[in-house]
């Protein structure tokens, strides 16, 4: 097992579709970057997101889906007021290979601002855009820019090929195109 190289990604990326739309440089100028790096991909938030809706003493209940509500944006940025979330996407949608696993991490640039983001573990032969929650950690609010870096993907390859992908399991976020709350099978 082994985390994979700018070159895998980007021959992957070219031959296999594995990411789309994709850079297969770094971009930096003037923002905040994405695109291939030494040994992952900084992918990009898009410009849709969902503002939960919640009030201040309910309870969020991932089995109850009339326990929270969310009001849809499409914007440039979003403000993400001190404390608070938010639910976005990536810009990119992703074609994971069959014997590989992606584990994402926060940017640094937003982490230093205290906005961290958190998503889940891109199994093997799952596919979309990816949904990620976005905190704002900070006591001030702190704004974030669409079609702009917002987390990096370390892609790590198995020595066997599971016996059981995301695919298989038929996993009910499998072709997501759009953000997407949770939801019970």
């Amino acid at each position: 097992m082994g985390v994979k190289p700018d070159h895998w990604i980007r021959n992957m990326a070219e031959t296999a579709d594995m990411i789309t739309p994709f850079a297969p440089e770094g971009v930096n100028e003037g923002v905040i970057s994405y695109g291939v790096s030494a040994y992952g991909y900084d992918m990009r938030l898009a410009d849709e997101f969902l503002i939960p809706q919640v009030a201040s003493n309910a309870i969020i209940d991932p089995k109850n889906k009339q326990s929270f509500q969310y009001e849809e944006l499409k914007a440039d940025s979003v403000v993400i007021p001190a404390g608070g979330s938010i639910l976005g996407r990536t810009v990119e949608y992703f074609k994971i290979p069959r014997d590989v696993l992606v584990f994402c991490f926060g940017k640094s640039t937003y982490a230093r601002c205290g906005v961290l983001t958190h998503i889940t573990p891109l199994e093997p032969e799952w596919e979309g855009v990816v949904t990620m929650k976005i905190f704002n950690v900070s006591p001030q609010p702190v704004k974030v820019y669409a079609n702009e870096g917002i987390a990096q993907i370390v892609f790590v390859g198995a020595d066997e090929i599971c016996e059981t992908s995301y695919k298989d399991k038929g996993g009910k976020y499998q072709g997501q195109k759009g953000v997407t709350a949770a939801k019970i099978a």
